[in-house]
């Protein structure tokens, strides 16, 4: 194939990754400028060619990657408010830089990457107040970490019977496919206060009735962050009664949990460093380039026991390539694993968790701030309690009124809120975790929404 190794090829090489570096840090650089979002559509017939059999060459390539840069999601823009999707940040750019051109396989061995991904499991171990003697793992998202740590959950249950987990009703689906797919028995949804917090109470209620029914409750999970509106659960209480009915506790905290680092979140989120396991993701609230996730573990032998089965080609030793003991791919399903620590620790290391928790408390208070100006808007009205970050109102009128809206402002680049049902009506969703976002971007929302709502279809 080649890889440019001929001497005379890398100077049109290097040029072409110039262009390319260039247009990415133009690209990076505007963020705040421009439409929120552009519809892709009309790159659509230049990706529907057929499989190439002859290459085109890296120029080529560079240009046509070029053109996709205008047409993301949206989400680095100051008013990507539809989903908690993270901003990303610039000096991402740099460690991936370095990671392509390491190609590090993070599975194991023993190489400076390896060394990179240890340091950032200790500084999650110190961010989130678990004990020396925990384990963790960088991976794709929440998603993959929930069933990492429903694993080792369900392993390290030795009772016999149907096993059955709890979940609040306002659990992130991911919940659910973990136990789909480790083909555990049954997840109960237990119903949430007037705060969407889970209620206690019928927690207590439901593992007493399938204890009565001979069943096995084998785990609890606490919510930090609930998809629709951001409510926290009362872990505290959640680990009281995991630990008086001897069962795991694991938390999801997709972006709840980067509360630790905020002086105005962290009083909520008590009770989170008493889990078994956490759930969470760098690329949302932490600003890391996706994907970033990770799931830490309170024992790790336990957590190594889940997973570790070492082949005689993966043989430990004590030096050479195939020392570094133990490696990560004794903590999850995967051997082969990017470089996603560097990103990680670049952030951690440039910004410093002060910086972090403080861009955090900023966009609570611009959520605080949203609430106000919706509050004091006579078309408008709240839905929902505002927990962090989250703000769920409506435009007076119906439900087709308040989607239209939603729909006009994504297509015309102003702003990217979202929908979502609330109480049976459907409401503007509103999230707020970008660290570009500025309290003007927030009149330019609610001025916005009330024109189209003057303007109905």
């Amino acid at each position: 194939m080649g890889d440019n190794l001929d001497p005379k090829d890398w100077p049109a090489f290097r040029a072409t990754a110039h262009k390319m570096l260039d247009a990415a840090l133009d690209k990076m650089q505007s963020a705040t400028k421009g439409p929120v979002w552009k519809s892709p559509d009309v790159l659509q017939t230049d990706f529907e060619v057929s499989l190439p059999v002859k290459g085109k060459g890296i120029e080529a390539t560079q240009q046509q990657i070029e053109t996709l840069l205008p047409y993301g999601v949206g989400n680095t823009h100051p008013r990507f408010f539809g989903w908690v999707h993270g901003a990303g940040s610039t000096s991402g750019l740099i460690a991936d830089i370095a990671a392509a051109a390491m190609n590090a396989n993070l599975g194991g061995r023993h190489h400076g990457a390896m060394l990179v991904e240890k340091q950032v499991v200790a500084w999650c171990r110190e961010m989130f107040e678990f004990p020396d003697g925990a384990s963790g793992l960088v991976v794709s998202g929440t998603s993959m970490a929930t069933i990492i740590a429903l694993k080792v959950a369900r392993d390290s249950y030795s009772g016999m019977g149907q096993k059955v987990g709890y979940a609040s009703e306002s659990a992130h689906n991911c919940v659910a496919r973990a136990f789909d797919m480790l083909g555990l028995d049954a997840l109960r949804s237990i119903p949430v206060n007037a705060a969407f917090e889970m209620d206690t109470e019928a927690l207590k209620s439901a593992i007493a009735a399938d204890r009565a029914a001979g069943l096995q409750p084998f785990c609890v999970i606490g919510t930090a962050g609930s998809v629709n509106v951001g409510a926290i659960d009362d872990l505290d209480a959640i680990a009281d009664i995991a630990a008086a009915e001897k069962l795991w506790f694991h938390i999801d905290g997709a972006f709840g949990a980067a509360g630790m680092l905020s002086d105005a979140l962290r009083p909520k989120l008590l009770g989170l460093n008493r889990a078994d396991s956490l759930a969470f993701d760098f690329h949302k609230w932490l600003h890391v380039n996706y994907d970033a996730g990770f799931v830490l573990i309170r024992d790790k032998a336990k957590h190594r026991a889940a997973f570790s089965d070492r082949p005689d080609y993966l043989a430990p030793a004590t030096r050479g390539l195939a020392a570094g003991n133990p490696w990560p791919v004794e903590y999850g399903p995967e051997l082969s694993r990017g470089f996603r620590a560097l990103k990680i620790w670049a952030q951690i290391n440039e910004h410093g968790v002060e910086r972090l928790g403080a861009a955090i408390t900023r966009n609570v208070e611009q959520a605080k701030l949203l609430e106000r100006l919706v509050n004091e808007h006579p078309k408008l009205e709240m839905v929902a309690p505002v927990a962090m970050q989250i703000v769920c109102f409506r435009h007076l009128g119906s439900d087709a009124l308040n989607a239209e809206i939603v729909l006009r402002l994504q297509e015309q680049g102003i702003a990217a809120p979202s929908t979502t049902i609330i109480n049976g009506q459907l409401a503007i969703r509103v999230n707020i975790t970008n660290h570009r976002t500025t309290d003007a971007d927030l009149q330019v929302l609610v001025e916005a929404i009330c024109r189209a709502g003057f303007n109905p279809p």
